[in-house]
């Protein structure tokens, strides 16, 4: 069977975790969207990760980890971190790399570069890590296959077709010096001597391990609100968030995808720019990002600090529904317990009326949070194993989400390792 693990919100939900936890009963898992412009952060018996394009079940032996068709592939970025975890003493993972995947090339990067210092105080908010540029090209049918790494012929006739493209923008339109053909190519010779081990028929192989019972997790990058079509345009990233999205850009049939695992923060956090209701400002955010995560709420591949905010139910409860959730795994609630009281945003104030439905961009950059307070519980939870165990407060403050989003709460993570994990039975039916 399939499992998505995805996240609800701006992404930064502690989707990692799930995924490793997750990946101790799986055989394969899949990244099947994004690039290297996010990650997720891993505590496990190795130590602490900070993972950009590999999939998080690259510490278990038993599993094989997937680059999906989907994904904006870097690689240079992959092998780095490869080679990073290895010398970090996790044995040599057995890797797939999608021979349909696209790759991320050199001039992407400096597009999205000079193209943010283009736009100024308009700009997006971009890593610059090349995504936008990279995928505005797959869609323009110019962006290169892995597989035409191997096909010399083709290989350099397209090169030389897309840098004539590519040079009059950047001659006329950000005055930025020429791409050398002769060079561009030599880097991509050097691309394929690096990818060329790791390289198959993902979906045929997918294919095969379902016939043969295997369990697969598809893993996503981001949450709902950063998807190019339902998300906070034009704040967003440039692939698909989504669970169904997980069925093309790995490669299976939609109807496999039997469980969706939905991350949501016990409260809000974001990377970058765009509207964020519930967002905190001054001390109070200061002190929730050094408390938060483990080691504070900075982005685990840019070192932003993030944004932060209390939980919001109108956001998640639309993130959730738009994922197809059928499981919601509760992250980092252990940070919370400093608070005397809780805040949750229960609902949203646009030109004099409240909603608790999630508006189109234009209605939400006027949105203001409708907050209720709930009782804190005042202590440290961590090293709870059982949802009884749990305060009072704790366990009335995860009820009380559970309701207004309407999804199950089926998991609670109270600390940032492995086995910082609560299993419940929820009342609810998804």
């Amino acid at each position: 069977m399939v499992k998505a693990i995805v996240g609800a919100n701006w992404g930064d939900e502690g989707k990692g975790k799930i995924t490793d936890m997750m990946a101790q009963e799986a055989d394969i898992v899949v990244r099947f969207q994004g690039g290297a412009n996010a990650g997720h952060t891993i505590v496990n018996n190795y130590g602490k990760f900070a993972l950009h394009t590999l999939p998080s079940g690259v510490f278990y032996g038993h599993t094989t980890s997937v680059i999906g068709n989907g994904v904006a592939l870097d690689i240079p970025k992959l092998i780095r971190e490869l080679k990073s975890i290895v010398e970090r003493n996790v044995p040599q993972p057995k890797i797939l790399v999608s021979d349909r995947a696209q790759i991320v090339m050199p001039y992407h990067i400096l597009f999205d570069q000079y193209e943010e210092e283009r736009l100024g105080g308009k700009s997006f908010g971009s890593t610059k890590s090349g995504i936008a540029p990279f995928y505005s090209d797959k869609y323009a049918k110019i962006g290169f296959q892995v597989s035409e790494l191997f096909d010399e012929e083709l290989l350099r006739e397209k090169v030389e077709r897309t840098c004539q493209l590519k040079n009059v923008l950047l001659e006329h339109l950000y005055h930025k010096p020429l791409i050398d053909p002769a060079q561009l190519l030599e880097i991509l010779h050097e691309y394929r001597d690096m990818i060329a081990p790791y390289v198959g028929d993902v979906s045929a192989f997918l294919d095969k391990a379902l016939k043969e019972g295997k369990t697969v997790l598809l893993e996503g990058q981001l949450g709902t609100l950063k998807d190019p079509d339902h998300g906070i345009y034009p704040m967003v990233t440039s692939s698909s968030t989504l669970a169904a999205y997980g069925a093309i850009g790995a490669g299976v049939p939609p109807y496999e995808i039997q469980q969706i695992v939905t991350v949501c923060k016990a409260y809000s956090s974001a990377v970058g720019a765009g509207a964020f209701v519930s967002e905190l400002s001054g001390d109070q955010a200061e002190e929730l990002r050094r408390r938060g995560g483990d080691g504070g709420e900075y982005g685990a591949t840019t070192g932003r600090p993030r944004r932060v905010g209390w939980f919001d139910c109108v956001a998640s409860r639309y993130g959730c529904r738009l994922q197809g959730t059928t499981d919601v795994a509760f992250t980092v609630l252990d940070v919370l317990g400093y608070l005397d009281e809780i805040p949750v945003c229960v609902g949203y104030e646009i030109d004099g009326e409240v909603t608790a439905d999630f508006p189109v961009t234009s209605r939400l950059n006027r949105a203001k949070p409708v907050l209720e307070k709930l009782p804190g519980w005042k202590c440290d939870i961590r090293g709870i194993r059982n949802y009884g165990d749990l305060p009072e407060n704790c366990r009335r403050y995860i009820e009380f989400i559970e309701s207004r989003i309407g999804y199950p709460i089926t998991m609670v993570s109270n600390g940032p390792g492995r086995d910082d994990i609560i299993y419940r039975e929820s009342a609810l039916k998804a």
